[in-house]
């Protein structure tokens, strides 16, 4: 909702406000709702529709901008009859200085000044399109409103509706922020389901109102009802929506959809953040979790869980009973914790996934550098490739260097090189501005980029286009190992979604540090960094807290007290069982 706008709006004068709708309770809120259905909406379009008044005068002392010659004669009757608008004319007309103003009001989060924009539009009849309403109702909902200004919202979702403006996701949006600031989540929610059946579709914003309006309720049927909502709706929840619902439930005792929630957690979030760490160590450490589970299991029905979940989670439900140990912990190289002694499971990639991501990543290559030939280095890739690793030339280059090293970029090449099993030279992926000036004139970088070229393990991306597109296509498409100490969070790769990259980069990515003793190469985890069940019963969570490299990653370990002796049975029952 909120736009960037190049130009600042000068010499605004606040006036004072009109009187404020007066909004007791929400008992007007609800009775409003009824405006949002269709037969409602619909009448708006019949006999008793009340146009604006055009015969109104612009009160002289408002103004929406700083006037200027052309922007004077505008400031009349949007229904007026008048020729085709130049550009200058256009965007000095009433309605684009309406638009940028309250965008900056928006940006300022300046609700005071938007209603008097939006007062004056109204005595000066200027049409207010979609946008801007939503605007407003957006800045009358937001927490800094006051609450003669959050009043205001229900007036001005009237006007829109007498206005003929049909309303969106985002102004239903607004309107549910709006009820849930008066603590009424039900509101909230029935504003959502008014959406659905109007055939807009909702988004997550539009839950979090109602969702956690209900959480901080404790009305735990409600969220759930919420919850399913969301499902039906193909709307996936994040970790704070499955965090509130973990906290609420495990307040309440509720083992079993604690349980199902740590699933849901588990498949839509592969670290967990601080505020989620301390509500799943509050949960284990509760009576209530002491409480819940089985003593005796069967093994086998365990181990066909854990077959189909991938090795690392069954979901067979709570294994043991009795107070659990819950600390903080972190994983040896070889992937053992080291509290409890279990190993953590590596998953597997499905290769299919991997060249639907390759495809995807090319077509989205071709789309944002619509003037390189990422198809002409498609074609280079399949004359030289595959290769058993893929170096961002430039990330490396830099790594802790003022100016570009090409003697450092060459002793990781060759330090790849020595841990590759076929021992061919990594693909050195690097932009032609580095390979064709500066440093690259030196006699020693020449011969190095010369060697490199001649070996088909260079390639030199166009002028103008993001290398990042080369380089980790050529890694996904090749299936090997990528060298770079690029977190990869930006814009660019958040367009690749949360469901396969991190899983692909958190077994491709090869990280490094560099002493005077050259590069040491910090290579993939042999476990995936993902919240894990055993077979055991014990539950092993990872946090955001360390990245592996400069501090261990840290962990939460769960195991009951009573598995030590239980742990002993399973693994001999699976020993007989399936010869292990």
């Amino acid at each position: 909702m909120e736009r960037e706008i190049e130009r600042e709006r000068e010499n605004v004068r606040r006036e004072e406000m009109p009187p404020a709708m007066s909004l007791p309770s929400s008992s007007l809120l609800l009775r409003s709702a009824s405006l949002f259905s269709p037969v409602i909406l619909a009448a708006r379009h019949s006999h008793h529709h009340t146009p604006r008044p055009s015969h109104r005068q612009s009160p002289k002392h408002l103004s929406l901008t700083k006037p200027s010659s052309t922007s004077s004669s505008l400031l009349t009757s949007s229904t007026a009859s008048v020729p085709k608008l130049t550009k200058k004319a256009h965007r000095e007309s009433p309605e684009s200085l309406l638009r940028h103003n309250l965008g900056m009001c928006s940006k300022r989060g300046d609700v005071h000044e938007a209603l008097r924009l939006y007062d004056y539009a109204l005595a000066a009849s200027i049409r207010v399109s979609l946008h801007e309403y939503n605007v407003l109702l957006y800045l009358c909902s937001h927490p800094s409103a006051s609450a003669d200004e959050a009043n205001r919202a229900i007036d001005i979702f009237r006007q829109m509706s007498l206005d003929g403006v049909d309303p969106n996701e985002a102004t239903f949006t607004s309107l549910a922020r709006l009820a849930a600031g008066r603590h009424d989540p039900d509101l909230a929610f029935q504003f959502i389901k008014t959406m659905s059946s109007a055939g807009i579709t909702p988004r997550l914003r539009s839950y979090g109102p109602a969702l956690f309006g209900f959480c901080e309720k404790g009305h735990v049927d409600r969220a759930h009802e919420v919850e399913s909502h969301m499902v039906a709706a193909g709307v996936s929840a994040e970790e704070p929506e499955l965090t509130a619902l973990l906290q609420l439930n495990s307040k309440l005792g509720r083992g079993d959809d604690v349980y199902r929630l740590l699933h849901r957690l588990r498949a839509a979030v592969r670290k967990v953040s601080e505020t989620t760490a301390e509500v799943i160590k509050g949960w284990f450490q509760s009576e209530a979790a002491g409480g819940v589970g089985v003593e005796e299991w069967d093994a086998e029905k365990i181990k066909e869980g854990m077959v189909r979940g991938g090795g690392w989670w069954h979901g067979q439900g709570w294994m043991g009973k009795g107070e659990w140990n819950v600390s903080s912990s972190e994983m040896d190289n070889e992937g053992f914790c080291r509290q409890c002694g279990e190993k953590m499971v590596s998953i597997d990639i499905d290769p299919v996934e991997t060249e639907e991501f390759a495809k995807s990543l090319a077509e989205l290559a071709r789309k944002k550098e619509v003037k390189a030939d990422f198809a002409g280095f498609q074609a280079w890739l399949d004359r030289h490739g595959p290769f058993d690793a893929v170096i961002d030339g430039a990330n490396v280059g830099l790594y802790n260097q003022h100016d570009f090293s090409f003697i450092q970029l060459n002793s990781v090449v060759n330090g790849i090189r020595e841990m590759s099993p076929s021992k061919k030279l990594p693909l050195v992926v690097l932009h032609s501005k580095r390979v064709k000036s500066g440093l690259a004139d030196n006699s020693k970088s020449k011969w190095l980029l010369e060697s490199w070229r001649s070996a088909g393990a260079l390639y030199a991306t166009p002028p103008g286009p993001n290398d990042d597109w080369y380089w980790l296509y050529a890694a996904v498409s090749c299936k090997c190992l990528l060298v770079t100490n690029d977190e990869m969070r930006d814009h660019l790769f958040a367009l690749f979604g949360d469901s396969f990259f991190p899983r692909w980069k958190e077994k491709h990515q090869v990280r490094l540090t560099v002493s005077r003793n050259g590069p040491t190469f910090h290579m993939p985890a042999p476990y995936s960094i993902v919240i894990q069940e055993s077979e055991l019963g014990s539950w092993h969570v990872p946090t955001i807290t360390g990245d592996d490299i400069e501090m261990p990653r840290k962990w939460i370990c769960a195991t009951r007290n009573s598995l030590a002796a239980s742990s002993r049975k399973v693994l001999q029952l699976l020993s007989e069982k399936f010869h292990i």
